[in-house]
């Protein structure tokens, strides 16, 4: 865990203290639930991040700007999230900032009134709203309303073995040359396979949602179960041949950390996988494959080329907040322009479509892999999981079909049971939302 406060430069305390009575006054006649005093921190939480640790680097810019100290705590995600339900639940003030998972917690925290509506906030034109890119707006609102902005953003890239797949015609640009591709360069007796990637039945949901959507599916279609259609059967059909057939043993015990050191090892030809995890394979400490990666966009499938483009984290504002509108200058400054530009050019994908046209901010990314990025965000569907309050069960049912497949059973059976189960859950969940 990391937390910071910094002392004030002597020209903002110059404002503060000249503020201070007027402050003081305002916390006599409110007994103490108004706005607080002056030299009251602007509280943010946030994940334990490279995102969020390049701000803290910067906070002090900030600082400057609005003359109030910033108290900034880094927590894990179990962390934070066990915070989030104690300050939340009784209905806390001392968080003001939130990081935020718009695909996971949002819209449970939008249903119980904990996050602020920004919507009037956004329509600032300054603000440019407009810039962020459609995929990840999108998913920044929750029943009509924006309850987040959007600040670092991921796609599924595929990586793979330069030096192996010259013999392919390079890289694989359909589902159908990936399946083909990894079976004919699996040598299982060697210990090498053509493909790995996740296969832990809740953690693979988030990376299989590329494979579904190519297919032509989704997790819910018209407010009702989609996973038992026949493009969501085919996708789980395909993806558990893929790892049945090229993938390593024990593979539906894999989530991202059992996965990505198989392929850094130089033990697998294929990885599909979140592109914020590439460092990981040019880090000489830790991969073998840095001089033969390559960075490819997600192929397509029947229906095309649909990975997910999502907003991994973004930041709210705590309705129960008594520093809303320092909490949303802080928003600002921390998700506009110049700071989504100048974080992107340290390796830090950002949401605005700006940041994506400019040579300058892809630099700090090999050229394969940013014009992959670029390229996926632009075919990108918003969500990566069924978009419920009960994000965690919802996944746990979706996932059973794909262990089925890689285990190599009959997909199909177990797809109806998952169909019917999902399809009464969303009932339930849907009678959450409307209480």
């Amino acid at each position: 865990m990391s937390t910071s406060s910094r002392p004030l430069s002597r020209r903002a305390f110059g404002r503060l203290a000249a503020s201070a009575a007027g402050a003081g006054v305002l916390s006599a006649c409110s007994g103490g639930s108004g706005r607080p005093s002056a030299d009251a921190p602007l509280r943010i939480m946030a994940i334990n991040h490279v995102w969020s640790q390049a701000v803290e680097r910067r906070v002090t810019e900030f600082e400057e700007r609005i003359g109030r100290r910033v108290s900034m705590t880094l927590l894990t995600a179990d962390q934070l999230a066990g915070s989030y339900n104690v300050k939340l639940n009784a209905s806390g003030t001392d968080v003001d900032v939130m990081m935020v998972r718009a695909l996971q917690e949002q819209l449970l925290f939008g249903h119980n009134g904990w996050l602020a509506d920004l919507s009037d906030r956004v329509a600032d034109q300054q603000f440019a709203w407009d810039d962020f890119q459609d995929a990840p707006r999108e998913a920044s609102v929750t029943a009509g309303k924006v309850l987040s902005v959007p600040v670092v953003t991921e796609r599924p890239a595929l990586y793979y073995r330069k030096d192996l797949v010259e013999e392919l015609g390079g890289p694989p640009r359909t589902l159908a040359a990936l399946m083909e591709g990894a079976r004919e360069l699996t040598r299982r007796k060697e210990g090498f396979y053509g493909y790995v990637g996740r296969g832990q039945r809740s953690g693979a949901v988030s990376q299989w949602s590329s494979f579904l959507y190519s297919h032509g599916g989704d997790f819910v279609v018209d407010g009702k179960s989609g996973i038992g259609s026949p493009e969501a059967t085919a996708a789980y059909e395909y993806y558990g041949r893929l790892l049945a057939g090229s993938g390593p043993p024990g593979a539906t015990n894999m989530s991202l950390e059992q996965a990505m050191p198989i392929f850094a090892q130089g033990k697998a030809a294929f990885f599909v996988d979140a592109d914020a995890v590439y460092s990981n394979f040019l880090d000489p400490k830790v991969s073998r494959v840095r001089e033969t990666v390559g960075f490819a966009p997600f192929p397509a499938g029947p229906a095309g080329a649909k990975p997910h483009n999502i907003p991994s984290w973004s930041l709210g504002i705590n309705a129960f907040s008594r520093l809303r509108d320092e909490a949303w200058e802080f928003i600002r400054w921390a998700a506009g322009p110049e700071m989504s530009a100048a974080l992107q050019q340290e390796g830090i994908p950002g949401a605005r479509s700006s940041v994506w046209s400019d040579p300058k901010t892809l630099s700090a990314f090999p050229p394969e892999l940013a014009e992959a990025m670029r390229i996926n965000a632009e075919r990108g569907v918003g969500h990566d999981r069924p978009r419920v309050l009960q994000v965690g069960r919802a996944r746990d049912i979706v996932g059973r079909p794909l262990v089925a497949g890689i285990l190599g059973q009959s997909v199909r059976p177990v797809v109806r049971d998952a169909d019917a189960e999902f399809a009464d859950f969303l009932v339930r969940d849907n009678r959450h939302k409307e209480s």
